[in-house]
């Protein structure tokens, strides 16, 4: 039984995770690691099959929320939708006015949580090495690939719905860029989500949104029972893999980016769309690079790096001291 004392705590990880998915680049599940309940909410959604059914069968609404660990969704989930709200507007301003020292803490944030993952790895075999390599370089082609067109067919939501909750359920990938990657980001959240249905209540709009949310239903009760296995089965070769992912994210969260190419919101304001990673030298002999502008603040950037390297170990203590 988990200390109740606590129970503030998770939604204030809940709370972590929800902001983390608001930033196209940063994993809620990379929060959900390095807190400590990555694990177990992977074994709660898991809980949504075979096993609820048995249990309602016994013991009718009780028993399914105890089985799917109702109290723990329960609070995490609250928190997350509270962590959204803060991030969709206090990140939003950050983001717009200090960039560079944003991305630079995410970036040490994300740094930090890879070592700290990588050290959970009793054993550093050559398979373990070989999944780390291979994930890097996964998790490095997403932040470099071109974002694709997209699609408003149906299927095609579908399974951007699925991707993104997958990829969200993945410390190191985003799922918020994957869609983005997929051209689905202002399709899905502004076109529809915020205009069609929100706005407009158009039926057409509900549809939409009601097939990507069962992608990402069916994305996360399958995808949740895969990494499950794979902790059970493979724990080095999966948490070597999750190590991979993150280094090779950090490429997306690298403070000094150039931008290549912009994107107009449903707002009418101007968005990075695409960027690329540049040295602080290259990046103070820019012209015109929308957004970040072209004064590389290093000092600065250090210290959110170090800040953010350094905030691991305080989340990490408290994990540590719920699952004590």
């Amino acid at each position: 039984m988990k200390n109740n004392s606590l129970q503030p705590l998770l939604i204030l990880k809940g709370a972590a995770m929800g902001v983390a998915e608001t930033i196209p680049g940063v994993s809620g599940g990379t929060i959900a690691f390095i807190t400590g309940i990555y694990e177990r909410l992977l074994k709660s959604i898991r809980s949504f099959g075979p096993e609820a059914i048995t249990a309602w069968k016994e013991g009718g609404f009780s028993a399914v929320w105890q089985a799917v660990d109702g109290n723990f969704l329960l609070r995490l989930f609250g928190g997350m939708v509270l962590g959204i709200l803060v991030g969709v507007f206090g990140m939003a301003y950050l983001l717009e006015n200090f960039p560079l020292q944003v991305w630079g803490f995410f970036f040490g944030l994300i740094a930090a949580s890879a070592i700290y993952i990588g050290k959970q790895v009793k054993q550093w075999s050559i398979p373990a090495i070989l999944a780390m390599l291979i994930a890097i370089v996964i998790a490095y082609w997403v932040t470099i690939a071109t974002p694709a067109q997209g699609s408003e067919s149906l299927l095609y939501v579908f399974v951007c719905g699925l991707i993104a909750i997958s990829a969200l359920m993945l410390p190191g990938l985003s799922g918020s860029f994957m869609l983005l990657l997929l051209g689905m980001y202002q399709f899905v959240l502004h076109d529809t989500l915020k205009e069609g249905v929100l706005e407009q209540q158009d039926l057409g709009a509900v549809v939409t949104l009601g097939v990507f949310g069962l992608g990402c239903l069916v994305g996360v009760l399958t995808f949740a029972r895969v990494l499950s296995w794979l902790f059970d089965n493979y724990r080095d070769l999966t948490l070597a893999g999750l190590t991979g992912f993150m280094i090779g994210s950090l490429n997306k969260v690298w403070p000094w980016q150039e931008v290549l190419e912009t994107r107009i919101n449903s707002k009418g304001e101007e968005q990075v769309l695409f960027s690329k990673s540049v040295l602080p030298g290259r990046f103070a002999e820019l012209s015109d690079n929308f957004l970040y502008g072209n004064d590389s603040q290093t000092f600065a950037v250090l210290i959110s790096i170090v800040v953010g390297f350094g905030l691991i170990f305080i989340i990490e203590r408290a994990g540590r001291t719920e699952r004590s």
